[in-house]
């Protein structure tokens, strides 16, 4: 579970395919945060107080996505399942007009989202994210042919706990242009080390993150009405800005900014900009 007092108090709902813990802060129109894989809502930590205190309702759950420590054996956890647990905890907790935050792999699934059950969303945003042929991105594409190998995850998961690996390509190098700090890193990657249970669900997960999903989500990106800003870090290491302008063309009503100073990990190095884009876009998109 998250472990950030900025994001609000913990509670947990039930969902057709299980149980997801959340956090929520601040009142107003309602935002909804979608993280990527190894991470959990701590990735907003930086992003949600601002947002809150512009006049915002921030709901950041900890979805299945190897962070998280409710396992949920009975979910379905590809790409597209997760996308409806998105859609089913909108619907549980009967949020209407939602602006949804996304990042990195969190966007994967923001697209599938859009395209397969976009009743409740107001307005997109797509914070440096996997998309078209890039789901999963060079390296890590890899990952999902090493987790069809039985019992691959706990070995590949073992050596973070060494703090100096944290900081390379191995771990947070690639995708974070400042040190994740080693309480954030702790909640991030303790529960698939300590859990057998969380690494079956990231392992199901990673087993089906197939670039057909956003492949097919981009072939629906014409009857996409919701405003989408695409917020861009432009030194991403991962995701180049060819895919922030080809989803800029593909998308009908979609905003391109870029942030500098950042790589993938925008809530981490550069939080407030980020922040700032959310709000200037939620009211230029109609909400207070």
């Amino acid at each position: 579970m998250a472990t950030s007092a900025a994001l609000g108090p913990a509670t947990e709902v039930e969902l057709p395919g299980g149980r997801i813990s959340y956090h929520e802060t601040g009142e107003g129109a309602p935002v909804v945060f979608v993280h990527g894989l190894l991470v959990n809502a701590d990735l907003w930590r930086k992003v949600v107080p601002a947002i809150a205190s512009a006049g915002y309702r921030c709901i950041t759950p900890d979805w299945p996505l190897g962070s998280h420590t409710i396992p949920m054996p009975g979910a379905d956890l590809t790409p597209a399942g997760v996308a409806d647990l998105v859609a089913d905890f909108l619907d549980r907790l009967d949020l209407r007009d939602v602006t949804v935050v996304a990042n990195d792999t969190g966007g994967a699934i923001t697209q599938i989202l859009m395209t397969r059950r976009p009743s409740r969303l107001g307005r997109v945003v797509l914070a440096s994210v996997d998309s078209y042929e890039g789901f999963l991105p060079q390296p890590f594409a890899a990952l999902g042919w090493i987790a069809r190998i039985p019992g691959s995850i706990r070995p590949l998961i073992a050596p973070m706990r060494i703090r100096a690996l944290q900081r390379t390509p191995l771990g947070f190098g690639l995708v974070a242009k400042r040190p994740v700090p080693p309480e954030i890193a702790d909640s991030y990657l303790l529960p698939s080390r300590r859990s057998g249970a969380i690494r079956k669900d990231l392992r199901r997960f990673l087993k089906s993150a197939r670039n057909h999903y956003t492949l097919a989500a981009a072939a629906h990106f014409a009857e996409v009405k919701t405003p989408v800003l695409l917020a861009w870090a432009s030194e991403d290491k991962i995701f180049p800005r060819s895919y922030a302008e080809r989803l800029a063309g593909d998308l009908p009503d979609a905003t391109l900014r870029m942030i500098d100073d950042s790589y993938t990990f925008l809530p981490e190095d550069q939080p407030e900009l980020l922040a700032e884009a959310i709000v200037e876009f939620t009211r230029l998109h109609g909400t207070p």
